[in-house]
């Protein structure tokens, strides 16, 4: 059975590579599961979807721990612990990782056991366009499996965008083509893994934690102020700065619109933004009278 993660971030279309693939595959005649699993449902936050494929009827459910392929949209994603991109990793998964960084300096930061392929982004420059990311990762798992032929993997594309404009229809076609032929040298390094027998299964490791009462336990969950540990500013595609020239100072407007409280007022009286904890929604950006809040893209490395 194939075992395939693709991690992105809301926005990156890995709910739609994981659907691409999984209709190209059933296409070739296998049966499939594709699913996504998010955290926060929203554009930046990381999340990922996963695809089984085997030709007889299949009975596992679950996420995947112990992947065949993993496939990183953005590597900007890889030190999220948050993310979980390297979860399950052993010598026999194969990591794809769409980014600039070459497959050799990925392996040695990683210390990877398994093969690491890259997928340079090509035209995108900005991790805010986010343009036809999830069909060029499809593309590049399904070549990557050698199971699929490019006739197959566009006949599951088009289905997927039927009712499109056709430029845009086009433009996905050509992007995930180039990435399919990127992948002509790996083709087929992907394989199932060998499936454990009965008699040596390993319970997985569980740890067991003692009941505490409830007014010890209670506040680890429920207790104020816990989530300025979690930096979400990691979830932001497009950052708010201030023009200080522009600004007017009415800083209890975009402070109060910002659903984080991540907008305060410096001893001059000017907006501050906390960037561990701004998702960059663009509210303060709306609303702010001057407009004297830009949007600009972050961009991974």
């Amino acid at each position: 059975m194939y075992r395939i993660r693709f991690h992105g971030r809301g926005g990156h279309g890995m709910k739609t590579a994981g659907r691409i693939l999984g209709t190209a595959l059933f296409g070739a005649g296998f049966e499939v599961q594709d699913a996504p699993r998010y955290g926060a449902e929203r554009r930046g936050a990381p999340l990922f979807a996963y695809v089984r494929a085997d030709r007889s009827p299949i009975l596992e459910r679950g996420v995947i721990l112990h992947p065949d392929l993993v496939v990183v949209a953005d590597e900007s994603l890889i030190p999220l612990a948050a993310a979980g991109v390297t979860a399950g990793l052993d010598a026999h998964t194969v990591l794809l990782i769409r980014g600039r960084v070459d497959a050799d300096t990925w392996r040695a930061r990683l210390n990877a056991p398994g093969p690491v392929v890259t997928l340079p982004p090509g035209e995108a420059e900005a991790r805010a366009e986010l343009p036809f990311i999830g069909a060029t990762c499809a593309a590049a798992a399904a070549r990557l499996t050698g199971e699929v032929a490019w006739p197959g993997f566009a006949a599951a594309l088009d289905e997927e965008l039927a009712g499109l404009d056709g430029e845009v229809v086009e433009e996905n076609l050509r992007r995930a083509r180039a990435a399919f032929d990127a992948m002509a040298a790996h083709e087929g390094e992907v394989t199932p893994r060998v499936e454990p027998s009965a008699t040596g299964f390993v319970p997985p490791h569980w740890i067991d934690l003692p009941f505490e009462d409830a007014r010890i336990s209670t506040p680890t969950i429920h207790a104020a102020a816990t989530s300025a540990a979690v930096n979400t500013g990691a979830w932001r595609t497009l950052r708010p700065v201030v023009d200080a020239e522009r600004c007017n100072g009415c800083v209890w407007i975009c402070s109060s619109y910002c659903p984080d409280g991540a907008i305060t007022a410096d001893e001059e009286g000017l907006p501050v933004i906390d960037y561990d904890h701004c998702k960059g929604c663009m509210i303060c950006l709306a609303q702010c009278p001057p407009h004297a809040i830009e949007a600009v893209a972050e961009v991974a490395g």
